[in-house]
């Protein structure tokens, strides 16, 4: 199933979700001009290690990539995906929000999606790179806000649906929770599953204190 655009329209221009887009896109860019020892030497550098955390020499360092990780992208199909996710839902939970709170709730939600990681995968030396816990925050959010919106979807090979937010969207978490827990590897799956988990969970808690309204009535 592939999403293509939701029902709700923004009120307002999505300034903050069109920046970290086209920052994130630039920054692939870049990488894309890389040797694969440079690039390599690159996502191991600023790439967020877990292990990195348990020594005191690199504490300060790693606490840096997990942010500087969040811009860092795997492939051309990593970045785009992640992108789109943000795009498709980011505009309207910025709408919610305002624009600096918005950028806010993005980090937080990114660092509570690495957090989540290492606490599960403590002793991991793979960097881990990607936005796709923070959009995940993002994701989690929608999810608590728009729960009459409705997600266009293409199901491959020739349907084109309409499926309730919160079923996509729920359905979305359900799937990552199960790839996490039959991911019984130590360092952790090509895939960050329990990242995403830990930020689309942050993202349905911690959503209420970044809205420019908090009135609960107000969400549709």
């Amino acid at each position: 199933m592939f999403p293509l655009r939701d029902s709700t329209r923004s009120e307002t221009f999505p300034y903050v979700t069109v920046f970290l887009i086209v920052l994130n896109l630039f920054v692939y860019f870049q990488e894309s001009l890389l040797s694969p020892d440079a690039l390599y030497r690159l996502l191991i550098t600023w790439g967020m290690v877990p292990a990195a955390l348990m020594q005191p020499d690199t504490l300060f360092h790693a606490g840096i990539s997990f942010y500087t990780a969040m811009f860092l992208h795997g492939s051309w199909t990593h970045v785009i995906g992640n992108m789109w996710m943000l795009w498709l839902f980011g505009d309207n939970v910025e709408d919610r929000m305002g624009h600096a709170r918005y950028l806010l709730f993005y980090f937080i939600g990114g660092t509570v999606a690495s957090a989540t990681h290492c606490l599960i995968f403590p002793t991991s030396e793979i960097p881990v790179v990607g936005a796709s816990g923070a959009v995940a925050g993002i994701m989690g959010a929608y999810f608590m806000l728009f729960k009459r919106a409705s997600i266009l979807t293409w199901i491959l090979p020739f349907f084109f649906v309409r499926i309730p937010a919160v079923f996509y969207l729920g359905l979305w978490a359900v799937l990552q929770f199960l790839s996490g827990a039959m991911d019984h590897s130590e360092a952790g799956n090509a895939v960050a599953f329990w990242a995403h988990i830990g930020g689309f969970v942050a993202g349905m808690f911690l959503f209420r204190f970044f809205l420019k309204n908090r009135q609960p009535e107000h969400f549709i």
